[in-house]
């Protein structure tokens, strides 16, 4: 099943006033302002961040939020568009186009694009200005329960982000009244083969290789430290 996010297929109008009035919700805390959704020439819009392009720094820097979502994130919007553009695909949600082309071999440059999109989006909800620390509720007792303790859990997760082989993703996902850690390359995704994501870290290079260069490790440690979005984990578990 998938973790709802901001639709990103038909009905702009709909789309844009639901996902303003809920922006709030999605990133909790600190925000500086909310970036416009941009336009685009086809069924599918690039979400709007849930803060300003500024808002995640000294960890993530206003210039790599403008290549990364500005250049990467909008190129997958457009290339799906021109990839879907004449088909029954460009009526379908953006959730049902990866339910529909995960691992068809001849659907794979649609899937990479459309997971793409909702990595990215899911990725910029998992960050917060002013996030880390440690999570409360229902989601630390699961951590728990799974890892035996946060600082474990941690470390796992950061091995994880920091052990995947080339571009890729790292995820807590539910695993029954648990929780687990993924790892996914490329654009693949927990929520194409039935996982519930609860947040993820990108560790494409193109995520900090402006910031950090090639220390990926100490770009995971900041995220962790500094941004993680343990609310919206939270609510994805309960949802």
């Amino acid at each position: 099943m998938f973790t709802a996010l901001p639709d990103c297929s038909l009905d702009r109008r709909r789309f844009l006033t639901t996902l303003l009035a809920g922006s709030a919700a999605l990133a909790v805390g600190g925000l500086t302002g909310i970036r416009p959704a941009r336009a685009a020439s086809g069924p599918f819009t690039l979400p709007p961040l849930p803060y300003a392009d500024n808002a995640l720094s000294p960890a993530i820097s206003a210039q790599t939020i403008g290549f990364h979502y500005g250049k990467h994130h909008q190129g997958y919007v457009n290339k799906l568009n021109e990839l879907v553009a004449g088909t029954p695909l460009a009526d379908q949600s953006l959730e049902a186009v990866i339910k529909t082309t995960a691992d068809k071999a001849d659907q794979i440059a649609v899937f990479n694009n459309a997971a793409q999109i909702w990595n990215h989006t899911f990725y910029w909800n998992s960050l917060r200005p002013q996030g880390g620390g440690k999570p409360t509720g229902a989601l630390i007792q699961a951590i728990e329960k799974s890892f035996g303790s946060f600082d474990a859990f941690k470390a796992e997760f950061a091995k994880a982000a920091a052990s995947q082989f080339g571009s890729g993703w790292a995820w807590l996902v539910k695993d029954g009244d648990g929780v687990a850690i993924r790892k996914t390359g490329n654009a693949d995704t927990p929520a194409a083969h039935g996982q519930k994501p609860l947040l993820t870290i990108d560790v494409w290079e193109h995520a900090y290789y402006l910031d950090y260069q090639n220390r990926r490790v100490d770009y995971i440690a900041a995220v962790l430290d500094q941004l993680i979005n343990w609310d919206f984990a939270a609510r994805n578990l309960a949802a």
